[in-house]
Order: structure tokens, then C-alpha cells, then sequence
């Protein structure tokens, strides 16, 4: 019943820009905490952005070039993404935290930087 649908993923070259959206379904989504997390071959999944009552946070790593925002009446969050770097490249995942002890993922998006 709970759905998260990420697009938006692709090729860029290095110094580009991509955005990603997140669409949800079967939650309340103006109730819930929202984020990107991203995993590159080799390493852990770590967090990129949230955003929750207004309130966003970043990895260190994005700071100044990445952007999260969500529009509760169409129930998306997404991720602005400039000034891309070959170290960006992994998969990103879209996060939903009901608040009520669970939590939904989609089902990524592929996110490649290269020349």
C-alpha cells in the first residue's frame, strides 16, 4: 500500500546538474520526515539530505550543492543536485519516516558523473 517512485536519475558530465523526484503514495505525507540517501559500489548507504516541519539537513559532502525540497500537495520530494562530481555517482533512495515506527524506501535511481 505504500509506494515510493523515484525518477530523475542518469548520465551528466562533471560540473552538471540533475534533479530527482520522489513520488509518494499510501502515507501521510505531509506527516512524515523525508530524505535521499545514496550508496556507491563498495560502500554504505549514507544519508544526503531531509527535510522535516520545514527543517532540512545535509551530508557535509553536499553541502552548498544540493538542495532538498518537498511539495506536500502533490505528495514529491526532491533533490536538486549541481555542481555534480564524479564521487556522487551511486544509486539514490528515496526515504519516507511515517513517525509511527516505520520506514519506506523506493526502490532507487541510478546517479552516474562521468565524462
Amino acid at each position: 500500500q505504500v509506494q515510493l517512485v523515484e525518477s530523475g536519475g542518469g548520465l551528466v558530465q562533471p560540473g552538471g546538474s540533475l534533479r530527482l523526484s520522489c513520488a509518494a503514495s499510501g502515507i501521510i505525507f505531509s506527516m512524515s520526515a523525508m530524505g535521499w540517501y545514496r550508496q556507491a559500489p563498495g560502500k554504505q548507504r549514507e544519508l544526503v539530505a531531509r527535510i522535516i516541519s520545514g527543517r532540512t539537513n545535509y551530508a557535509d559532502s553536499v553541502m552548498g550543492r544540493f538542495t532538498i525540497s518537498r511539495d506536500n500537495a502533490k505528495n514529491t520530494v526532491s533533490l536538486q543536485m549541481n555542481s555534480l562530481k564524479p564521487e556522487d555517482t551511486a544509486v539514490y533512495y528515496c526515504f519516507a519516516d511515517s513517525g509511527c515506527g516505520d520506514d519506506y524506501w523506493g526502490q532507487g535511481t541510478q546517479v552516474t558523473v562521468s565524462s
